[in-house]
């Protein structure tokens, strides 16, 4: 019963490192990722779609990303999609693809996408403890219906603590990484 517990807690505390993960993957770091466009979603006949389900989306060089659309319309509407968005780029509209071009990114800029990073650590961070505190509530209740002793309790409680420790020393690994990485010119 208790070892569930614990198996609960290490699969959501691994879902939160994969989702502050999954947000990192969105900052701009020195170099273009095509993922900076990922959740831009542009009007596919009525419906909020992904670029990538309605155009090739590939990084061509270090500073440019280049979407052509499968269908030739929805050049306008992805333009519009990505202005609306507001990622901090014009896109450029040749009628036969669009091209998002990247400047070097500034030292101040650098600066304020660590800040998201951080934000989005603490996020992972906050949803770990939430985690630990679910499990820790779980483990009472179960010495609270006299299904486990007292010491049993604390036993479960230590070592849920140990996991979130290992999972927020995790957290602070992959941010200490991507701080790195955007840092690196």
């Amino acid at each position: 019963m208790i070892n569930e517990i614990y198996t609960t807690t290490k699969t959501a505390m691994e879902k939160s490192v994969e989702a502050m993960k999954r947000e990192f993957s969105t900052l701009r770091t020195g170099k273009v990722t095509t993922n900076i466009v990922d959740n831009i979603k542009a009007d596919y006949y009525g419906t909020p779609t992904g670029l990538a389900q309605i155009a090739s989306v590939i990084a061509v060089d270090a500073t440019t990303i280049s979407i052509t659309p499968w269908e030739k319309p929805m050049l306008k509407v992805i333009e519009k999609a990505i202005q609306e968005a507001n990622i901090g780029v014009n896109p450029n509209n040749d009628g036969i693809a669009i091209k998002l071009f990247f400047p070097p990114m500034t030292v101040d800029q650098r600066g304020d996408i660590v800040k998201q990073a951080k934000t989005m650590g603490e996020k992972a961070k906050v949803a770990a403890r939430n985690v630990r505190k679910d499990s820790n509530d779980k483990v009472k209740k179960l010495e609270k219906d006299k299904a486990i002793g007292e010491d049993e309790s604390k036993k479960a409680q230590d070592q849920i603590q140990k996991i979130t420790d290992e999972f927020i020393a995790k957290i602070d690994e992959t941010l200490k990484a991507k701080e790195a990485d955007i840092l690196k010119v």
